[in-house]
């Protein structure tokens, strides 16, 4: 490891390769914590190149524990987190609206870091029970249409630099894997990113994959659809700027969307957006991320049409009987 943070420390970066086999070597304990933290805060001060964040992919999807769920259409919304903007669950809370219309959803989640309440947080609160079993996972998705891939169950990455990640309290690369990195590879995915830098990484990558996808930016810093103002969409038909009233409604306050300080405000939001008794700004940006994952699924369709689907899917209670059957 001083070989490497050296070779950091002399502002070299490392190739796909050398990449992969770095965090292979943290996945299986040969660096110690304080290696380990100095490695990962370095990408705190200077951007991640195309070739170590694929490598550092190429490792963890090499790793991690297969789910078997291959022979299930599967799409996952996942943001980076990292942003720093404290919101409410909303990519969680969309995926459970895409399941109520009828999608197959194998949501990724993990513990926030650099903020409260991560999705793994808010389902553990909620009485989920976290599980790598196949089986179980299979049937959720038959009898709930989504499961949920707890990340430190699969990658033995994140279980190893976990307590680190704790420790510092800030963004780290591992944010960046996050939604790259869904061990049952979906074969469409609406990834939130926290930057327009990391954006447009994702999309280089994506582009050579066959994943139909959508990865969005909020401009005002946020790694969902936020409805405060502009964001960009990167998707496989190109790059989009989107103003809030493209989608049919007017800008919204940063305070209408918080989470809250505790896990159980970031729970109390959850089950009232499910409930239909949260606020107009929290089922509308819930809404509009939902509808845009429906559109990430079928290109051809329009946004008003995929917002149709989300609003009957959260209405009609379709979304909270998804999320009744998965914790049953």
């Amino acid at each position: 490891m001083k070989d490497i943070l050296n070779h950091l420390f002399d502002h070299k970066s490392f190739n796909r390769m050398e990449a992969k086999v770095i965090l292979t070597n943290i996945a299986s304990g040969k660096y110690n914590h304080s290696q380990i933290a100095a490695f990962m805060s370095v990408y705190c001060m200077r951007s991640i190149t195309v070739e170590e964040l694929e490598g550092f992919s190429d490792a963890m999807i090499e790793l991690c524990l297969k789910p078997g769920l291959e022979d299930y259409e599967l799409i996952d919304l996942c943001g980076t987190g990292g942003d720093g903007k404290d919101t409410f669950n909303i990519s969680t809370l969309a995926s459970f609206v895409v399941a109520g219309a009828g999608y197959k959803v194998a949501k990724h989640g993990n513990y926030g870091v650099s903020s409260g309440c991560g999705s793994s947080n808010v389902m553990e609160h909620l009485g989920y029970t976290f599980t790598n079993s196949s089986d179980v996972l299979r049937r959720s998705l038959d009898t709930a249409n989504i499961c949920f891939l707890h990340a430190p169950l699969f990658h033995p990455a994140m279980k190893t630099v976990a307590p680190i990640r704790k420790e510092l309290g800030v963004k780290t690369f591992f944010n960046m894997l996050g939604p790259m990195v869904n061990p049952a590879q979906p074969s469409s995915q609406m990834a939130g990113v926290f930057s327009l830098e990391l954006a447009r990484l994702y999309h280089y990558l994506y582009q050579k994959s066959s994943k139909k996808y959508m990865i969005v930016h909020a401009l005002e810093g946020y790694d969902e659809i936020s409805l405060t103002g502009p964001f960009k969409i990167f998707s496989n038909s190109g790059e989009q700027l989107y103003q809030v009233k493209d989608l049919g409604f007017e800008a919204i306050k940063a305070a209408t969307i918080g989470g809250g300080s505790t896990v159980q405000d970031s729970a109390d939001i959850f089950i009232s957006v499910l409930n239909g008794e949260s606020t107009f700004e929290q089922r509308s940006v819930v809404l509009c991320n939902a509808a845009m994952a429906i559109k990430t699924i079928h290109a051809e369709s329009s946004f008003e049409q995929c917002f149709a689907e989300a609003e009957e899917s959260l209405l009609s209670k379709r979304a909270l009987k998804s999320f009744s059957a998965l914790l049953s």
